[in-house]
C-alpha cells in the first residue's frame, strides 16, 4: 500500500504538475497550462485551508474521524482527472478518472490508518472539483503530442517515487501555532 500511496505524495505531485504545465506551454497551449496550474494550485490551496481549519479547530469539531482531509487523495483525483481533461475527455470521463484515482489512493490511506473515510471523501470532493475546473476552463485541447507528455510524466513520477515532502507535519505545526478556533460560548449582544 505504501508503494501506491507514495505516487500521490506532494514530493511527486508538485514536480509532476510543473512538468505537465511546461510541456503544455512547449506545445503551444498556454491557456491549458495556465488553467492546469490555477486549478491544481487552487485544489491544493483549498485543501490546505481545510486541513488548517480542521486541525486548528479539532476541539470544536470533536470528531476523531475528521481531523485532516486527505491531501494524497485530493492530489490524485485532481491530477488524474485534470490529465483526462487535458486529453480532451468529457466531464463524465474526467470525473470517472478522478474518482478511480481517488478511490485507489483513498483505500491505501485508510489501509495505512492515516485517514478515515470522511477525510478521504473530503479530499476526493476537493480533487474532483479541481479536475472539473480544468475541464471547464481549459477549453478544447489543441493537437497535442501525447506520448512525449506521458513518457516524461512517467519518468518524473518514477524518479521521485518514494520521496516524501513532509508537508503534513508542517501543516500540523502551523495549525497548532495559529490556533484558529477559540472556545465558542454564547453570543453576547451589547446594548
Amino acid at each position: 500500500m505504501t508503494c501506491l500511496t507514495d505516487f500521490a505524495d506532494q514530493a511527486v505531485v508538485l514536480p509532476l504538475v510543473a512538468v505537465v504545465a511546461a510541456l503544455l506551454m512547449l506545445q503551444g497551449w498556454q491557456r491549458g497550462a495556465v488553467v492546469w496550474l490555477c486549478a491544481i494550485g487552487g485544489t491544493f490551496a483549498v485543501l490546505l485551508a481545510l486541513k488548517l481549519t480542521f486541525l486548528g479547530c479539532a476541539s470544536v469539531f470533536g470528531s476523531a474521524a475528521l481531523r485532516s482531509p486527505s491531501g494524497h487523495v485530493a492530489a490524485a483525483t485532481a491530477v488524474c482527472g485534470g490529465v483526462a481533461a487535458i486529453l480532451g475527455g468529457s466531464r463524465r470521463t474526467v470525473a470517472l478518472a478522478a474518482l478511480i484515482a481517488g478511490f485507489g489512493i483513498g483505500l491505501t490511506r485508510i489501509g495505512l490508518h492515516v485517514h478515515s473515510w470522511p477525510e478521504v471523501g473530503i479530499g476526493a470532493t476537493v480533487g474532483v472539483t479541481g479536475a472539473l475546473a480544468v475541464a471547464q476552463f481549459a477549453g478544447p485541447p489543441p493537437q497535442l503530442r501525447i506520448w512525449p507528455m506521458v513518457l516524461t510524466a512517467a519518468c518524473v513520477a518514477a524518479l521521485l517515487h518514494g520521496r516524501h515532502l513532509g508537508a503534513e507535519q508542517v501543516i500540523r505545526q502551523a495549525a497548532a501555532s495559529v490556533g484558529w478556533c477559540a472556545p465558542v460560548g454564547p453570543i453576547q449582544l451589547q446594548r
